[in-house]
């Protein structure tokens, strides 16, 4: 990178880190095997990686979400594994796309609206709770690209970045029950990615898990306590799920080892996914 760009594009991300600014989408096209393409927006915030749509992904999510199925993507943020995982589901199929971060929200927004004829995203601006509350989103950066949320607007401890707008959290297998009815018998796959919340998600979601068995992907997060993994480990086993890490889940998904006890669960200090799922 010539220096004079670098410098811009450190300028860039410090401003994003202080200053609050809306950032638009580019529209990319990837080419995927057989002349199949996919559309996906991307986040011009600075402080983002550009995302990339991969055969590989798309692959692996086809491994568990059969054409036609519903799935329910936790922890959206723009979009960047909802829209493969609707692309598994086709357009005859549903995926919902759930994220409480009003800003990164606009950007689920948009990507849930390209791919017609070929993919089909509900996006819900609501955190997964056991409970139905209010809450607020805070973060340590101004772009807002990260962070969690709070109860009372005032608490920093997520940084002193916050959304006014308050956001509500939802007990979603009661939402699910009410709103999406006619799905739940279709429900294939539940991915959660919430920093660390991904176990206490995971449970509300249980009276869902006991009927419909869907296959599960959970970010074990790195700070997580060892308990934390443990209870992953049995509740997960308790339904006789077979488990497998997945490791960081990037743009090329790699399978790795079956994870047979709870010493097999990724490590504190390492943040990687698990899939779990009933064996046929």
């Amino acid at each position: 990178m010539p220096l004079l760009s670098y410098f811009k594009a450190s300028f860039a991300r410090k401003k994003a880190r202080r200053f609050f600014q809306q950032y638009g989408t580019r529209t990319d096209l990837f080419q995927l095997n057989g002349g199949e393409t996919v559309e996906f927006a991307n986040w011009l915030n600075p402080l983002i990686r550009p995302k990339t749509i991969t055969q590989s992904e798309i692959d692996f999510f086809r491994k568990y979400i059969p054409p036609g199925s519903f799935s329910i993507d936790i922890g959206a943020n723009i979009g960047d594994k909802t829209v493969p995982m609707a692309i598994a589901a086709g357009a005859k199929g549903l995926v919902l796309g759930v994220d409480p971060n009003p800003t990164v929200f606009q950007i689920l927004e948009v990507n849930a609206r390209l791919n017609p004829g070929k993919a089909n995203i509900v996006p819900l601006k609501l955190a997964a709770t056991e409970v139905k509350k209010q809450f607020y989103f805070a973060s340590s950066e101004a772009s807002m690209s990260n962070g969690g949320l709070i109860e009372n607007p005032k608490d920093n401890y997520y940084g002193k970045f916050k959304h006014k707008e308050p956001i509500q959290g939802v007990n979603l297998s009661e939402y699910l029950q009410e709103h999406f009815p006619q799905w739940l018998p279709k429900l294939s796959l539940i991915k959660i990615d919430a920093e660390g919340l991904d176990l206490a998600i995971l449970k509300t979601l249980m009276p869902l898990v006991e009927k419909y068995k869907p296959a599960i992907i959970l970010e074990v997060y790195n700070r997580v306590s060892d308990q934390t993994r443990s209870e992953m480990f049995s509740l997960l086993k308790g339904f006789n799920y077979t488990i497998l890490n997945i490791g960081p889940f990037a743009d090329e998904v790699v399978i790795g080892a079956e994870i047979n006890s709870v010493e097999q669960m990724p490590p504190r200090g390492s943040t990687e996914n698990i899939v779990a799922f009933q064996a046929h």
